[in-house]
């Protein structure tokens, strides 16, 4: 019982709460930006954008351009980079606002994609939409929230400590362990996503691909 108290403690759920909040619903208002950007494309865009992906199912059905270590490479460093970029902002206190787009456009790139899949392909686009995009980001987009919503916890922290720079000298050491420790749970988890990513999502969209086309 008094583990779970200290778990609650750490994580800050009820001081915090408007915050994850606030990372989840900024994400969501994302998402449909990015779907109503698919909805205002004109045709010759659509087609031309359509054109590309067909090209790339094509790729994907013939099993080219799918290199593992190249792809979990770049994967893993793709999202490595942002969200070290993302904990980086939350130490300069300046940078919440940068934190938020990351956040929006994080959401804007799953809708738009989500969003065309749909839009082209109907029912089959949706499934091509759950095989290539859900399974990775059943843990990356996890992983962006909590890094997005911890950077600005601690940004705040930073804020309010240096108008009291006695509890600010105090407390700086714990929060910052707290801090790294996060980032570090966030990695593993966008390590994981990066596994997914390169071993799960391919297979189950080279299904789909070879089922629809």
């Amino acid at each position: 019982m008094l583990k779970r108290k200290n778990i609650r403690s750490n994580i800050q759920l009820n001081e915090y709460s408007s915050i994850y909040v606030f990372m989840f619903v900024l994400f969501l208002i994302g998402i449909i930006f990015g779907a109503i950007i698919v909805n205002s494309m004109n045709t010759i865009q659509k087609l031309d954008l359509f054109f590309y992906l067909h090209q790339f199912f094509e790729d994907v059905k013939d099993g080219s351009g799918l290199e593992v270590k190249e792809l979990f490479q770049s994967s893993f460093f793709y999202h490595f980079k942002y969200i070290l970029l993302i904990f980086i902002l939350g130490l300069s206190i300046i940078g919440i606002p940068i934190i938020w787009l990351f956040i929006f456009m994080k959401g804007i790139v799953i809708g738009f994609s989500v969003g065309f899949l749909v839009n082209q392909m109907g029912w089959h686009g949706l499934l091509m939409a759950t095989a290539s995009v859900a399974p990775h980001n059943v843990f990356l987009i996890p992983a962006y929230l909590i890094a997005g919503s911890f950077a600005m916890i601690f940004s705040l922290h930073l804020i309010r400590r240096l108008f009291s720079a006695k509890i600010y000298q105090q407390s700086i050491r714990k929060h910052i362990t707290q801090y790294s420790t996060v980032l570090i749970v966030v990695m593993v988890v966008a390590l994981i996503g990066s596994i997914v990513e390169t071993f799960i999502s391919p297979n189950a969209m080279r299904i789909i691909v070879d089922w629809a086309l």
